[in-house]
């Protein structure tokens, strides 16, 4: 029996809306596209808010205007955007995506740096860069067609005062209060609406959560709800490609001074004195959990930021609270991909009045096409249409749009009615150290069987460097990786030369996956730790194999928190949660065999006839993520091994749409 017998087969389901947005669509971008309803924008510059504990926040009102530049009389709608990146990059941004001369380079960007392979990354990276630049700051459109929008520096950063709470509880109350105030503003008709990226879009999410009176609508880009799996401690590894470079951006803007201020003698003394207070957020705790060599040699400080528990619990938005219009934007390499779908899936309101798109982009680069027939609209048209329904009650047909809008990795952009697909029924297929003869460049080319291998084997895989070239290093590092290239980012022969690979039989039939993927392991480490790093890939007949989505786990970190599991209906599990607590932390004997579950975010996906199903197992994933400094002191970077043994088979569970 060949593995493609051993599925069920399906086409994808037939969509019944039309992921471009029809007729509806062009009305938005025509919206987005016409003259202006007001000639020109005029800004309030750090604009004081004055929080319940006395701590200042600055903020920038940008106000429809008239052509002398003086605000219009009449009370708007207000856009909301709280950013720790500071308002002058929000600013600069908007510069360069308005100015006559600029704003038409930052458009056809991608098309100027086309120059193909190996350099085509530098396509990808610039090609959606003004979607992103106008969703991240000022977007003039909105302004100028009738609503006030707001942007903040949160505390501890920009021109703001305090010390950065990191989205933690303190900033949480901030931005209800920041709410409130906007609302009570003379410029203000009391209706608001939220937007940004990434850390604003969980700010915002957060904020839904307490359920601010006078929230009318949410529309998030890329927001993530589970920080520790998301990127922080994935599989209870730090994500080195991210952190460290996000931590040193933040906490550098923070401290660029108000210039202005200065040159007039107007030197903000609080602001100094609390940037004093605590000059680098989070970098030392940072530091410590990556270099220490042992748990007992690490301070709480670093515990609390290096494991589960209280400090991302607070960090969690209720989103079961949320009552508001969410629309939520993503990708499925994103570092927040994990979280994306939860979200949308977890909010309690209609389809319609929520939304979810799920591009193939990264964190950083959101995906080309947008706005060209069978791609979702831009995401100014999106955005535009949303606040024009949520916050102006103009019957545009945005409620009617999806609900979720998926590209399916493998074929192209969907219109479906939830994630997973409906129809998923969970069907494990075993890895085998048969050859698949698909795969010879890989340390071991096995395979993967309907049914586990009679003999014992045990195959060994050390870790290695090359996943600096691969899928993995371009969602770790939020994108920038995509510079070096298709050749690493869709096709991963590169890093698998040191990895394990086992291949399944080419599909006869489309084949549908949709949903979480966990891969069950039998392993045997020589040392007390070690980390696997996993991933399933698309390998089209011409060998190229590209993965869908990927997974990892230090195996000490291996109890599995069934209360927040999910499972097959044979009892496998669907999707494992491991606590990456040190309660929980267990050190692997060395010699014995020890199984782990490692789940990989959740995917959809199709895979043509001809096509096949790869698993990738590796040892190591640079730069993507590093075990702590204790498990990875442990871990001696030693060979790590697999049991593939009838016993205590090794198995991938495949949510197969049927």
């Amino acid at each position: 029996m060949t593995a493609t017998a051993a599925m069920t087969i399906a086409l994808a389901p037939t969509a019944a809306a039309d992921p471009a947005g029809g007729a509806d669509a062009i009305a938005w971008q025509e919206a987005v596209d016409a003259p202006d309803a007001y000639p020109n924008t005029a800004v309030e510059w750090d604009v004081p808010i004055t929080l319940s504990d006395g701590t200042v926040l600055r903020a920038n009102v940008f106000r429809p205007a008239k052509a002398d530049g003086t605000p219009i009389d009449e009370q708007t709608p207000v856009v909301l955007n709280l950013t720790p990146y500071t308002k002058l990059l929000s600013t600069l941004a908007s510069v360069a995506m308005e100015d006559p001369t600029l704003q038409p380079l930052v458009e056809d960007l991608g098309t100027i740096l086309n120059l193909g392979v190996p350099f085509d990354g530098i396509t990808e990276l610039a090609a959606p860069a003004a979607q992103l630049g106008r969703a991240f700051g000022l977007n003039r459109d909105l302004v100028q067609n009738g609503y006030t929008q707001v942007i903040v520096d949160v505390r501890g950063t920009g021109f703001s005062h305090g010390q950065w709470d990191v989205l933690g509880p303190r900033e949480q109350q901030d931005t209800v209060e920041v709410i409130d105030w906007v609302a009570a503003q003379p410029w203000s008709n009391g209706r608001i609406g939220t937007t940004g990226v990434s850390y604003s879009a969980i700010n915002q999410i957060q904020a839904a959560g307490h359920r601010p009176a006078e929230l009318d609508a949410v529309f998030a880009v890329e927001p993530g709800n589970d920080l520790l799996r998301d990127i922080v401690g994935t599989g209870g590894a730090i994500g080195v490609g991210f952190m460290p470079a996000w931590l040193g951006l933040v906490n550098g803007l923070k401290w660029a001074p108000d210039v202005e201020a200065l040159l007039q003698g107007r030197f903000d003394a609080q602001w100094l004195r609390d940037r004093m207070a605590d000059p680098v957020t989070k970098i030392p705790e940072l530091v410590e959990a990556l270099t220490a060599p042992t748990i007992e040699g690490v301070s709480p400080e670093a515990l609390e930021v290096a494991q589960d528990g209280p400090f991302y619990q607070e960090r969690q938005a209720d989103l079961d609270a949320i009552e508001v219009p969410t629309f939520v934007f993503g990708n499925w390499h994103d570092i927040f991909a994990n979280s994306e779908p939860d979200i949308y899936n977890s909010i309690p309101v209609a389809p319609g009045n929520k939304q979810l798109v799920m591009g193939d982009g990264y964190h950083a680069v959101l995906g080309e096409g947008f706005g060209t027939p069978g791609h979702p609209p831009t995401m100014v048209a999106l955005q535009r249409a949303w606040f024009d329904h949520w916050l102006k009650d103009i019957d545009n047909g945005i409620t009617e749009y999806g609900p979720v809008t998926l590209l399916q990795q493998g074929d192209g952009w969907t219109t479906t009615d939830q994630f997973p697909r409906a129809g998923v029924e969970y069907q494990r297929m075993y890895l085998s150290t048969r050859p698949s003869g698909t795969a010879a460049h890989s340390v071991h080319d096995g395979s993967l069987q309907p049914a586990p291998q009679d003999s014992p084997a045990r195959l060994t895989v050390a870790p290695g460097l090359r996943g600096v070239c691969s899928r993995e290093a371009a969602q770790g590092t939020a994108g920038i990786a995509v510079l070096l290239g298709s050749n690493c980012t869709k096709d991963a022969r590169f890093n698998e030369e040191e990895g394990l690979t086992f291949t399944s039989e080419p599909m006869a039939e489309p084949t549908v996956l949709s949903g979480p993927i966990n891969l069950h392991l039998n392993t045997v480490l020589d040392t007390p730790d070690g980390f696997w790093s996993v991933s399933i890939n698309d390998v089209a007949p011409d060998g190229r194999s590209t993965v869908l989505s990927s997974g990892s786990l230090v195996a000490s970190l291996r109890a599995i928190d069934d209360s927040k599991s999910t499972f097959t209906s044979s009892g496998d599990y669907a999707r494992a949660h491991p606590y990456l607590t040190l309660d929980t932390h267990q050190p692997v004997v060395p010699g014995r065999p020890t199984q782990l579950d490692i789940s990989m975010i959740p995917t959809d996906a199709i895979l043509q006839p001809g096509h096949r199903i790869r698993i990738d197992v590796y040892a190591s994933s640079i730069p993507r993520s590093l075990p702590l400094g204790p498990m990875l002191h442990d871990s001696r970077l030693a060979p790590q091994h697999l049991e593939l043994d009838s016993t205590a088979p090794s198995f991938v569970t495949l949510p197969i749409v049927g």
